[in-house]
């Protein structure tokens, strides 16, 4: 199995969505007719993405407000309170049916992360179709390229490129913005009740709530001392228990409990989770098909004005529902297996929301997520990265190796796509030497300059940095071999620069590896 590439090359000066810039944002492409996990794996840890079928990565020390690629750790993730706010938002949403006042659209729920709000370039296609099931000849350093191979080349019709790539006007969201406001008029009242006592200041109740809890966690240490003390032949079968329920009393709730708090069969709302693959063979996705797409035209004509042919069915298709990787499903792999998914929340039988995933050797990559403005109120936007990293961390459980949530990219330079850098602990990938750097060491940096090395180390070196040119792996008349037998034949080959800039980028590792398609 084999990733096949096209490389697009350098695209520059073009409008930024984050600072509004017209001719800021610069960025290389290239288009991928079929990619395995784990090489997408590798090129998002050199800080690629991937829009629909195009994989791009920012050119970091020229674009005007760089992206750096962030991770976080689930199996060592701290809840902030505006997390557990949320969270909580939902419970009494759930189990209640109580509506937050003042709830609306999270301010910058979506964005397109490298077109930018507004832009109208030209879209990006393939230049051949290629059947990546057909199984192709390999050419070896020391063989010859047979003269018979030939390529099966078919142009596309016009109008037939793909879009959601740099050089769309169609914004994509990303999954997982948390600000949002609330606001509240005091109904005018009649002054104090004076049946009633008189009010007491928040922090007199705070000093004595703690002093409350203070003096039960102080009986409960005495309780246990006393058995402790008791002579063996008379010991307390109760003591360990009556310890152990001190000890967890103490605890914070974990993410997943304060989860399945909210899924009570009793709850006036039910709310389901599924996740489904992203494939025309799998009856889930095909029955839900027309749902989803009607959301996600609901969401974009709401969010982003975008008109109904901005957001058919066949756009929707092009958006979300392709994808360049290749499903596996390895005996060592999650129950899911990795590839593209789309994790649908179904809340009292109608999908109100749906968060676009890949789930990876190494970690579950958020893409997108789309819902129902009717819901805005229900933060969905923080919630349903909450359910992510839940749902990576179940997911480790059976595959070891998977231990982060990817969130995108995180640009310290725009306030309203810093707030990824809340959710704790985070790693921001150093654009340079492509190692992990935790993001508080990164924060001082960032104010100083946008773009920035990272990595404290200044004598650290890119371990994959491209060393040989011959060995790039190229795919030319259904055959691969090593550029430097490609260059052979092709005695007029002038695609030496292009080449050279493409392994650079993907690394010495993934060039010998991805087939570059050549013409």
């Amino acid at each position: 199995m084999y990733s096949i590439v096209e490389y697009k090359g350098l695209k520059s000066d073009y409008r930024c969505g984050y600072c509004g810039s017209a001719d800021g944002k610069v960025s290389t492409g290239m288009w991928a007719h079929g990619m395995t996990v784990q090489d997408y794996q590798d090129l998002i840890d050199r800080g690629w993405r991937r829009s629909g079928m195009y994989v791009y990565k920012p050119t970091m020390n020229r674009t005007c407000c760089p992206q750096y690629t962030i991770r976080c750790h689930v199996l060592d993730f701290k809840l902030a309170k505006s997390s557990k706010k949320v969270l909580k938002k939902m419970t009494r949403f759930l189990s209640k049916g109580e509506v937050a006042k003042g709830g609306g659209v999270e301010p910058m729920d979506s964005h397109s992360e490298d077109t930018g709000f507004g832009h109208l370039p030209v879209a990006c296609t393939s230049e051949v179709n290629i059947d990546i099931e057909k199984p192709l000849k390999i050419v070896s350093l020391e063989e010859e390229i047979p003269e018979s191979s030939k390529i099966q080349e078919k142009p596309q019709p016009d109008g037939a490129g793909e879009k959601g790539v740099p050089g769309q006007k169609h914004p994509f969201a990303e999954a997982n913005d948390i600000t949002e406001s609330f606001k509240s008029i005091p109904k005018p009242g009649r002054g104090a009740d004076p049946n009633k006592p008189p009010c007491r200041k928040a922090k007199d109740v705070r000093r004595e709530r703690k002093l409350e809890k203070l003096l039960q966690k102080q009986q409960q240490i005495e309780v246990v001392d006393v058995s402790l003390h008791q002579e063996p032949s008379c010991a307390n079968p109760c003591t360990l228990p009556l310890q152990h329920q001190a000890t967890q009393a103490n605890q914070p709730k974990l993410l997943e409990e304060l989860i399945s708090e909210s899924l009570s069969p009793d709850a006036v709302h039910q709310l389901e989770v599924k996740l489904v693959p992203v494939s025309s063979d799998d009856p889930d996705f095909t029955e839900s098909f027309n749902q989803s797409a009607a959301l996600y035209a609901k969401y974009q004509m709401a969010v982003h004005q975008d008109s109904p042919d901005e957001c058919s069915e066949s756009e929707y298709t092009r958006f979300l529902c392709q994808s360049p990787l290749q499903a596996e499903n390895p005996p060592d792999g999650p129950d899911s297996g990795y590839g593209s998914f789309h994790h649908q929340y179904w809340l009292d039988g109608k999908i109100v929301a749906v968060g676009v995933i890949d789930i990876l050797p190494q970690c579950v990559s958020s893409v997108y997520l789309y819902y129902d403005p009717d819901y805005a109120f229900l933060s969905l936007g923080v919630y349903s990265a909450l359910r992510e990293i839940a749902f990576t961390t179940q997911l480790q459980k059976t595959a070891p190796n998977i231990r982060y949530y990817y969130m995108g990219f995180y640009i310290h330079s725009c306030p309203k796509m810093s707030y990824k850098g809340q959710y704790h602990p985070s790693d921001l990938l150093c654009p340079e030497t492509y190692v992990w750097v935790p993001i508080e060491k990164c924060r001082t940096k960032l104010d100083q300059s946008k773009y920035n090395r990272l990595n404290e180390d200044p004598n650290a070196e890119d371990e994959q940095s491209f060393r040989d040119l011959g060995k790039v792996l190229v795919l030319y008349r259904s055959t691969a071999m090593p550029y430097s037998i490609y260059q052979r034949r092709q005695k007029r080959a002038n695609d030496e620069a292009a080449v050279r800039q493409y392994a650079s980028l993907v690394g010495q590792t993934c060039a010998e590896r991805i087939l570059l398609y050549r013409s």
